[in-house]
């Protein structure tokens, strides 16, 4: 049955008050289901990202600019939060208290208000108040320790695996509960997402390991790290990559068969084979450059697939299809590529309504919308307050 095309977070005012890639990112991700997200910025440097990641994470929201320093500063936050249903931080804890912008100030301003704290450590333990990275985080949750190759040597990642799973989508988690609970209660909650808890917590791979052997396995010889031939990628002639991830019999079968080398099919999960095998898978795969081998594996059903840069993925038809890369032309960083929303949902059909804003872009009209008059608004602007 077709439904209206209506966006399933339409009506949710969120304030955004975090920087870099993890809030951003997560408050990107609720702007597009059709929350009216407003990014608060301070005065001073802002969210200092860069330029394009600046782009690339905050999309359909609008700025703001407020000096939180000032007592009349945090009155227009407490002013733009008694209108809120959710705010995003990202400070380090202790530092939202200072500047009046803390979970028990505003609730007292609006008990329904859903306040999510995202920090690397989280707001409690004795490494709150630590500064750290994503290689950290996924340093300390045994993470880091299991990205490795059969060579053993620790792999850095540009998808920066702690941030979005641990921080974004962990902090999505979070909000979209605790929203769902206060539309239904009428009170808010604290949301406490450490990115190292959420990191931890999709770690079950290895803590699978853990419970069936006791302790995992040395990095590159687990099933998914590099153990298993018929589970890696393989050079090809040219200098690329082909993925193999034949790991059930049945897609093992088939790519000895295209291969032409059933030779290979006994061994396929045999510990004693597997250094012979990755060798031959080595040889074979090398032998011919990767347009052949894409060409060879079409259409099979083997779980083999090229290894594309970021630029040949989105020129693939299967993502073009699924409406998954957007153009957009931006008056200050010109052409932008954009990755669609991932939710697809009936009666919602995503679209790109705003580009990042400009920091200040939208204060007057988003002080307005919280009962300022223009004087009020004029003279914030005057002294540096609301810019």
């Amino acid at each position: 049955m077709d439904t209206p095309n209506t966006a399933p977070l339409a009506g949710v005012r969120i304030l955004d008050l975090s920087r870099l890639l993890p809030g951003p990112l997560a408050a990107q991700y609720l702007a597009d289901l059709g929350a009216d997200v407003v990014k608060i910025e301070d005065t001073q440097a802002g969210d200092y990202a860069p330029p394009a990641l600046r782009a690339a994470c905050n999309r359909n929201k609008r700025g703001v600019r407020l000096d939180l320093k000032q007592p009349d500063g945090r009155k227009a936050l407490a002013a733009l939060a008694r209108g809120a249903d959710v705010l995003i931080e990202s400070f380090r804890p202790g530092v939202a208290a200072r500047l009046g912008a803390d979970y028990a100030t505003l609730a007292a301003e609006n008990p329904r208000l859903v306040y999510c704290s995202i920090s690397g450590y989280g707001q409690d333990g004795p490494r709150s108040g630590e500064a750290g990275h994503d290689l950290n985080y996924a340093s300390c949750t045994g993470v880091a320790e299991q990205m490795a190759g059969a060579s053993g040597e620790p792999a850095l990642s540009n998808l920066p695996v702690a941030d979005v799973l641990g921080g974004s989508l962990t902090a999505v988690m979070g909000v979209l509960a605790a929203l769902f609970d206060a539309r239904r209660t009428g009170i808010g909650r604290h949301v406490d997402i450490a990115i190292a808890d959420g990191l931890l917590a999709g770690n079950v791979v290895s803590l699978a390991t853990l419970n069936a052997s006791g302790g995992t396995r040395p990095p590159g010889t687990d099933a998914l790290s590099g153990g298993l031939a018929c589970y890696g990628q393989y050079r090809t002639r040219d200098g690329r990559w082909l993925a193999v991830a034949a790991l059930e019999p049945k897609f093992w079968e088939a790519l000895c068969r295209r291969l032409e080398r059933p030779d290979l099919l006994a061994g396929h999960r045999d510990p004693a084979r597997q250094p012979a095998l990755r060798a031959a898978l080595a040889a074979i795969i090398g032998s011919r450059p990767l347009a052949h081998w894409a060409s060879l594996f079409e259409g099979t059903d083997c779980c083999v697939s090229p290894v594309l840069t970021l630029a040949e993925s989105l020129a693939q038809p299967q993502v073009v299809a699924r409406g998954m890369l957007r153009r957009t032309e931006h008056p200050r960083h010109g052409a932008v590529l954009h990755i669609a929303c991932p939710v697809k949902m009936s009666g919602f059909e995503f679209a790109i309504r705003r580009q990042a804003p400009e920091p200040g872009e939208h204060t007057e009209q988003v002080l307005r919308e919280a009962g300022y008059p223009p004087a009020e608004i004029a003279s914030l602007a005057a002294r540096g307050i609301a810019l």
